[in-house]
């Protein structure tokens, strides 16, 4: 499956109506017919609700999987995807949404959006889902490299690019050390046109769990005992010491070691609260540009932060250096 080719367009190509990019496949809602012909085995969680809609409850874990595979399938020729027990199944349209802002973003210097093997991009905790790596190769074409401080992590991603026949094109790694970000990670001549993050944003189990039983409610589902984490997920996935702020502080303060690799850093940030504490941490490592981008998926609202250590000027020799 070649890469679809983005129509023209900057950081303001997105339809703020409907809340989702501009070039997200998922605008119109999801076409059950067709996924379900595509992927028989989603049949069996859909309904028609009291408002006459045809959905699936998003509170079955083996419901949102099937709809997972069915998407991949259906929009993004990934045939063969599946996840470890208990592990994070993320929601296809909003992290589509991530890479098509971060692809406007390198537009801006590249003159339009860029396709193909020669942009490289790093994800940091790629995940056992993978999901970011195989979504650049089918939207853009572009070159993965996947970190992650879990080896079951790496060993399932490793395996869902193989059976994809992405091998060539997605790379995973491990990161031995938890503390480190980019160290261990980048090599001392590779450079990468933009890193991607999804940081845990819980500081404990405790937290996750309460974050779980309010997303539950909002689904209109009764919480008795402890509820399994909505949508599964591990410890890295969803919490570290300090939550999403800490996490963002060491990325932050570690990006400047490799300023020179790396045309633009970038991570989703789920909490707003946060961004003042990440940009003074910003401004005192030297960054030279940093872009807040608003998503909206439904009534969830996210936003990336990104930041550079390369001026305007040298943002366009970058490109020319790697054509």
């Amino acid at each position: 499956m070649k890469p679809r080719t983005p129509s023209a367009g900057g950081p303001q190509s997105g339809d703020r109506k409907s809340g989702l990019h501009s070039r997200n496949r998922h605008q119109a809602g999801y076409d059950f017919a067709a996924l379900c012909l595509r992927t028989p085995e989603l049949a069996a969680y859909v309904f028609t609700n009291d408002y006459g809609t045809r959905t699936i409850d998003f509170a079955n874990p083996d419901g949102v999987k099937a709809l997972n595979r069915a998407l991949l399938a259906h929009h993004y020729g990934i045939a063969h995807w599946d996840l470890p027990a208990g592990y994070l199944c993320p929601p296809i349209p909003g992290r589509v949404d991530y890479l098509h802002w971060a692809a406007d973003l390198l537009a801006e210097s590249a003159g339009q959006v860029p396709t193909g093997k020669g942009v490289r991009v790093l994800d940091i905790g790629v995940g056992a889902n993978c999901i970011y790596p195989l979504l650049g190769c089918r939207e853009y074409g572009w070159r993965f490299v996947g970190s992650d401080i879990d080896p079951v992590s790496v060993k399932a991603a490793t395996l869902l690019t193989k059976s994809n026949g992405l091998g060539n094109q997605i790379e995973c790694r491990l990161q031995g050390n938890a503390s480190h970000v980019f160290r261990g990670i980048i090599g001392p001549k590779e450079r990468f046109a933009l890193t991607l993050c999804n940081p845990p944003f819980h500081a404990s189990l405790e937290e996750a769990s309460k974050g779980s039983e309010r997303k539950l409610r909002n689904l209109g589902k009764e919480v008795t005992g402890t509820p399994l984490l909505n949508f599964g997920g591990q410890k890295a996935e969803l919490w570290c010491e300090g939550g999403e702020a800490a996490f963002l502080a060491n990325m932050i303060a570690q990006s400047k070691e490799f300023a020179s690799q790396c045309l633009w850093f970038s991570s989703l940030v789920s909490k707003k609260e946060n961004l003042p504490g990440a940009k003074k941490a910003l401004a005192r490592v030297g960054a030279c540009q940093v872009r807040v981008i608003d998503m909206a998926q439904g009534n969830k609202v996210s936003r990336i932060l990104a930041w550079s250590f390369v001026d305007d000027a040298s943002m366009v020799g970058w490109w020319s250096a790697t054509r």
